[in-house]
């Protein structure tokens, strides 16, 4: 909680982090999807929302947090998170669930979460090795099925990628700008997203454009 409020505070637009869920069906907030000592760890999804340690934020806690102009972006690691995760972003109110981007690898099943709600975001995060059909036929797919934005890894981007991407309605994400140079690439190349772990070089960078 205390990098989320650091990074809201130090300009940032959106936050990204991992969502699982509990036994108890809680959406939690971990990068790993287990908790404990290397010879003794657990699997969040054994485990009750009680069991879990301090520093395991709930869903709801952080959206107790963030102002509602803030983004967040999940990177959906248990699919059957997700209807927990809308319930509890449409308990936030406002413009939560509009300003609530669910990140998969795969698209398909992406699309199949467009029927739970009209206004959550999607995103099919990937690598352009990945995209087997091509990024044409992704792009055309991604729009046909109401999946709102494609991110790569920020080298995988180049300047025709992002503007076939817009050309059909779809955002354009980079993940993993940890240095000015990728992000100041992707910038370049009309990226409408961007992750980083360093906020500051980010923002500091956003504003020099």
């Amino acid at each position: 909680m205390d990098a989320f409020r650091l990074a809201v505070r130090l300009g940032a637009t959106g936050i990204e982090s991992d969502v699982w869920l509990t036994a108890d069906g809680h959406p939690v907030l971990a990068h790993s999807g287990s908790v404990g000592r290397r010879w003794r760890r657990r699997r969040i999804s054994e485990l009750k929302r009680a069991d879990l340690p301090d520093h395991v934020p709930t869903l709801r806690q952080l959206y107790a947090e963030l102002d509602g102009s803030v983004h967040l972006s999940l990177d959906v690691k248990d699919p059957s998170a997700v209807p927990a995760v809308l319930d509890v972003a449409g308990e936030a109110g406002g413009s939560t669930v509009g300003h609530l981007w669910l990140c998969h690898p795969e698209w398909e099943r992406l699309a199949q979460w467009r029927s739970l709600n009209d206004e959550v975001r999607l995103v099919a995060s990937t690598r352009i090795h990945h995209i087997s059909q091509g990024p044409e036929r992704l792009a055309a797919a991604l729009a046909d099925a109401g999946i709102d934005a494609l991110s790569l890894y920020w080298s995988d981007w180049t300047g025709g990628l992002t503007t076939l991407l817009h050309r059909f309605g779809r955002y354009a994400f980079g993940w993993d700008a940890q240095h000015e140079r990728a992000i100041a690439t992707l910038l370049r190349m009309g990226a409408d997203g961007i992750y980083s772990d360093h906020v500051d070089r980010m923002v500091e960078r956003i504003r020099k454009t």
